[in-house]
């Protein structure tokens, strides 16, 4: 079995779950205002930072960095936390893509208004991005050390300076144009392309009031937008926007899927990734666990929440 190709669909996936949860646990009402010259720019709307999370959770992300980058060969089978058990309804295989398919999905609702804004890029590069400089950043950001958001500040930096895994090309973005580079540089310099994200359409439920709970929804419309290469882009907790970008070698596909909820008050256009070829991944991977089936026996889908980025080339959207 080739451990190298294996290691990089366990890791592609465990890193989706694992930013998934991290941002879920950070998920709150708090705010952390930095140096005035920070404050007044608007900088740190910090969504992602709650003061309210525990260091079990911190350890326990710990541990999912840590499985992803392969130091360790296995998966978690269980997670002490209700929120992240339903974190993981967000897998599917390619045939349960129908229209009339009805399935309960997890969904972060987050209020687009109080999420954090890229800096321009020459305020960003102004601002060291190094774990080495963490100290430095902590007092730039008023974080006493050891709380929840310095943690996170720490546990992003480490995971943007990992090392890629086999097949791998990956990037973290500190502002739009780096990442509109990190693009470019995948798909070459006379392709265009276009993003893609989940938006939701919410009738009764002001998107402030949202909560990441666990609903069924039903699938409308599904559109496959024939890319032939994709970047991902996940949110990283950080005090200022930070997108963990990458491109993996392995064949994808991605559709765009029209849902509604069961009592009609929510429509979601969500993007959907799917890996066609499982067959070294790792067979205690959680969707393999979630979806009841084997590695190489189907293609595993996956939903992806919103403020998460799929870059893929125009004629093909």
């Amino acid at each position: 079995m080739n451990v190298n190709k294996m290691a990089s669909g366990y890791t592609t996936w465990s890193f989706f779950l694992h930013i998934l949860i991290l941002m879920c646990v950070f998920e709150g009402g708090g705010r952390v205002m930095a140096r005035a010259h920070l404050e007044e720019a608007g900088l740190l709307r910090l969504h992602s930072m709650d003061a309210d999370v525990k260091d079990d959770q911190i350890r326990m992300d710990t541990k999912h960095d840590e499985d992803m980058h392969g130091r360790h060969d296995h998966a978690h089978a269980h997670t002490p936390h209700n929120h992240m058990d339903h974190s993981a309804n967000v897998f599917l295989v390619e045939k349960s893509l129908k229209v009339g398919n009805t399935m309960p999905i997890y969904f972060p609702h987050r209020n687009p208004s109080s999420s954090p804004h890229f800096l321009p890029r020459e305020e960003a590069d102004a601002l060291p991005f190094a774990s080495d400089k963490l100290p430095y950043l902590l007092q730039t950001f008023s974080f006493s050390d050891g709380t929840p958001q310095a943690k996170a500040t720490s546990l992003t930096l480490e995971q943007c300076e990992a090392a890629p895994i086999d097949g791998e090309t990956k990037f973290c973005a500190t502002s739009l144009e780096a990442m509109l580079d990190f693009a470019r540089s995948i798909f070459g310099m006379g392709t265009h392309f276009k993003v893609v994200s989940t938006i939701h359409h919410r009738n009764s439920i002001p998107t402030s009031q949202a909560k990441p709970v666990l609903h069924n929804y039903t699938m409308v419309n599904i559109r496959d937008l024939s890319a032939t290469s994709m970047v991902a882009c996940h949110t990283m907790p950080y005090p200022y926007t930070v997108f963990y970008c990458h491109h993996t070698e392995s064949e994808t596909k991605v559709f765009k899927v029209s849902l509604i909820s069961e009592d009609a008050d929510e429509k979601v256009e969500a993007v959907v990734v799917c890996h066609m070829d499982t067959s070294e991944w790792n067979p205690a991977h959680v969707s393999f666990r979630i979806l009841k089936i084997k590695p190489g026996t189907d293609p595993v889908c996956h939903f992806f929440p919103q403020d998460h980025l799929v870059w893929v080339p125009s004629p093909s959207v």
